[in-house]
């Protein structure tokens, strides 16, 4: 069965060439987007996305391109780009200061021009000189970047929203000119403009001065808030990006004295291989591995885990994570580019670059969009001359059209929801690879679920002991844990962790020895141990009887891994040990369910095995004995059943049936393989992300959903009414900058997406069952 997404995982995951990122400035709306995009795209070898909402330009050149002559293609189209600094920063922050500035001017400046012409009360003798004294400083120095902007774009031969409202603004202006001057308007009172009347009117008598200083007041505003809301939705991957630590005492050795002294370096100078130390309450510098000490470490700002995770010698750790605990020296595994948190930010800026089939539409109607207006205008006001109706009426209806269409709403529809969503999942430990994704979340009706891994935690641990009549569970656990630590078995890691934890410091064995295939052997304390398979007790003339023997029967039919410990010729306990079930994949199927999905359990293990995991956490289709070769044809064969599969895994073996299913989500704690097979990478090892992904991933799409229908719907109901003069301008002004903080609004709600974890720990302390409870509710709320 062909990949469905085949096309969108060669896009993201390589191409033949440099892929190269440029900060575009200048853009003022979504056709600005569109010509640089068309612009870079007529270049040979040339593949160029250009996201509005992101200002960046994602470019796939030919080997060797230069980026200078990206850059100089750009600045041809009227626009700025640069490479971006190693450090995400914005150029919002003097854009965000001038706007403030322009807008509180217009404010103060340009509500007493609207008042003066609303309220006949207020209007004195020569109040349309003061208006006009009033309205010139806004329609210049406030509207300043608009004209700009429109200037720029007309000497290269182009249009945008910009020339809409330069245009309509200057009109209303020149048109008041024209009126005070020569129509007689500034010898005598006017009729306000607010009382909207196409009936047939003395043209001189008609000022625009409020429609020309009011639109520029509204869209300054809808523009400042634009601009400061780009930059909140934005704010997550920025924090993403500068969660690393700045400096890192790294240990080196003193030839002369023999001893290891700190130097504090940047980071930046960290290499792979180097030993550093982390004290309580500093950011680790890098990935790497724990070399010496004990702690805890608080991962929230990278995974989205809330609570510490327990570390000691041999134990991984992430970068820009907290050390809370104790001393550590860790051992620098990746640097740079390479560590996790770079990788991470790395693909949510994939994701934002992304544009899905609807947006590509939007923004074709964009490139488009302001010469289609710029004709309706100029024939509603031909129409309306034509029809008998006077100058100043057919003036003020094409004003209307040109202020009211309103193309930011279109280019912003998709991207600045996928900026706050992919942000968002970034905060929870969920990266979304584009939004190609959040379109197959919505038809996915199964997931199949890896066992090792991803329901269990990989990882062997001791699940019972049973002890024979006249022996102590203590000495038993000591003893068969202290042999155990010897060896490097999985199994006999499990029994020594467990008889570390419960019994305190083991001794050393006197001798050790390992019997292949059955066990270990040595003495300690004197005695003469033994612990392994049932059939090592053969060697040693021993039988296992009575309660042991009920007890061993009765963890091999539960499909538990049995362990037999003996010394001075008798058999002393039995050990159970298993790959434990992750003590939240319960809850994490109930969710699933909650969903609408349905949970197969897919393992290599036997039968017996598989089904009591899956009783354990609630799952009714079990798949087990299948090769890791054969995880493809299981997912093939449950689509050829007409299902939507999401698979769920953590292991090499698992990357080719990600790659086959429809929706691929990896656990983050898995390999490498498996993340860049994937769709969805969960960071955290919690099966509960995984609903949480699709949760996320499904508000997501509703959101650009919502988003599209009213950018479309609004003008294509809006144009009609301001050329028909159903709309006075400077309304039509406030509407248009209504209509991009709508879209910019909506999106931004999805930063108060609340994973299960959270509902979880702001649920009512010590109320049983409380967090399934609200997790339930919580997909109830999203559904």
């Amino acid at each position: 069965m062909d990949d469905p997404r085949a096309g969108h995982r060669s896009a993201v995951r390589g191409a033949a060439g440099d892929t190269i990122e440029l900060e575009i400035t200048g853009m003022t709306c979504a056709s600005c987007a569109a010509r640089v995009e068309k612009r870079l795209n007529r270049l040979d070898g040339v593949e160029a996305s250009v996201n509005f909402a992101t200002e960046k330009a994602h470019v796939v050149a030919p080997r060797g391109y230069d980026p200078g002559a990206l850059i100089a293609e750009v600045e041809k189209t009227g626009y700025g780009a640069s490479v971006p600094r190693p450090v995400h920063e914005h150029h919002v922050e003097p854009e965000l200061g001038s706007l403030r500035r322009r807008l509180i001017a217009a404010i103060v400046l340009a509500v007493p021009v609207i008042l003066l012409a609303m309220i006949p009360a207020l209007q004195f003798p020569g109040w349309q000189w003061v208006s006009l004294a009033l309205a010139t400083p806004v329609v210049t120095w406030g509207a300043w970047p608009f004209h700009q902007a429109a200037w720029v774009n007309l000497r290269h031969g182009a249009v945008t929203m910009d020339t809409l409202i330069s245009v309509g603004v200057g009109a209303a202006y020149l048109w008041s000119l024209y009126a005070l001057f020569f129509g007689g308007a500034g010898m005598i009172g006017m009729t306000h403009a607010f009382e909207w009347s196409i009936s047939p009117s003395d043209a001189g008598g008609n000022l625009y001065l409020e429609v020309a200083s009011g639109v520029t007041m509204f869209v300054l505003a809808g523009r400042y808030f634009e601009v400061r809301s780009k930059r909140q939705a934005g704010a997550a991957l920025r924090a993403l990006l500068e969660l690393g630590a700045k400096d890192v005492a790294v240990l080196h050795d003193d030839l002369l004295t023999g001893t290891r002294t700190e130097v504090r370096i940047p980071v930046e100078q960290l290499r792979v291989g180097d030993e550093f130390v982390v004290r309580p309450g500093e950011k680790i510098a890098t990935d790497g591995v724990v070399v010496s000490g004990t702690s805890a470490v608080d991962a929230s700002t990278v995974t989205g885990e809330s609570v510490p995770a327990e570390v000691a010698v041999g134990d991984g750790v992430i970068g820009a994570t907290v050390n809370v605990g104790g001393r550590l020296v860790v051992r620098a595994t990746r640097v740079g580019s390479d560590t996790q948190l770079a990788q991470m930010a790395k693909l949510v800026e994939q994701a934002q670059s992304g544009k899905a089939a609807a947006q590509r539409l939007a923004d074709r109607i964009s490139a488009v969009f302001v010469p289609i207006v710029i004709a309706i205008a100029l024939v509603t006001l031909a129409v309306w001359l034509l029809l008998g109706f006077p100058p100043a009426a057919a003036f003020g209806a094409a004003v209307a059209v040109l202020i009211i269409a309103c193309p930011c709403a279109l280019g912003l529809a998709t991207p600045i929801a996928l900026l706050v969503g992919t942000g968002r999942g970034a905060q929870l430990g969920i990266l979304i690879r584009g939004p190609e994704v959040l379109e197959s979340t919505r038809a996915v009706d199964t997931v199949v679920l890896d066992k090792t891994g991803t329901v269990t935690t990989g990882r062997m641990s001791l699940a019972d002991v049973a002890v024979a009549g006249g022996s102590d569970r203590a000495d038993v656990l000591r003893l068969a844990g202290a042999l155990e630590h010897a060896s490097e078995h999985p199994v006999a890691q499990a029994i020594a962790r467990a008889a570390a934890a419960e019994t305190g410091p083991l001794p050393e064995p006197e001798s050790f020895q390992n019997l292949p295939g059955l066990g270990v052997s040595g003495v300690i304390e004197g005695h003469a141990v033994v612990v392994g398979r049932t059939s090592v007790l053969d060697g040693w003339a021993l039988r296992l009887e009575g309660a042991l023997a009920e007890a061993s029967a009765r963890y091999e039919a539960e499909g538990k891994t049995t362990v037999v410990v003996a010394w001075d010729g008798q058999v002393r306990g039995v050990f159970a040990v298993a790959d434990a079930v992750k003590p939240t994949s319960a809850e994490a199927i109930a969710q699933l369910r909650g969903l609408g999905l349905d949970p197969v359990l897919l393992t290599g293990d036997n039968d017996t095995v598989a089904r009591r995991i899956a009783a354990e956490v609630g799952i009714e289709r079990v798949i087990s004995q299948v090769l890791p070769a054969e995880k493809v044809a299981v997912v093939t064969a449950l689509q050829a059943e007409g299902k939507v599969v999401a698979m769920v895994g953590d292991g090499v073996n698992d990357a080719a049936a990600l790659a086959q299913s429809d929706l691929g989500l990896a656990m983050g704690t898995g390999t490498d393989a498996a993340i860049q097979a994937s769709d969805l990478t969960l960071v955290r090892g919690d099966l509960r992300s995984v609903g949480d992904a699709i949760r996320l991933s499904r508000a997501t799409l509703g959101t650009i959903k919502v988003n599209l229908f009213w950018a479309f719907a609004y003008n294509v109901a809006a144009i009609p009414l301001a050329a028909l003069g159903l709309l006075n301008p400077m309304i039509a002004g406030a509407a248009m900058a209504f209509s991009s903080a709508f879209v910019v609004g909506n999106s931004l709600r999805l930063r108060r997406f609340r994973s299960t974890a959270d509902v979880a720990g702001s649920g009512a302390a010590g109320r049983p069952g409380h967090t399934q409870h609200d997790a339930e509710h919580l997909v109830k709320e999203e559904r």
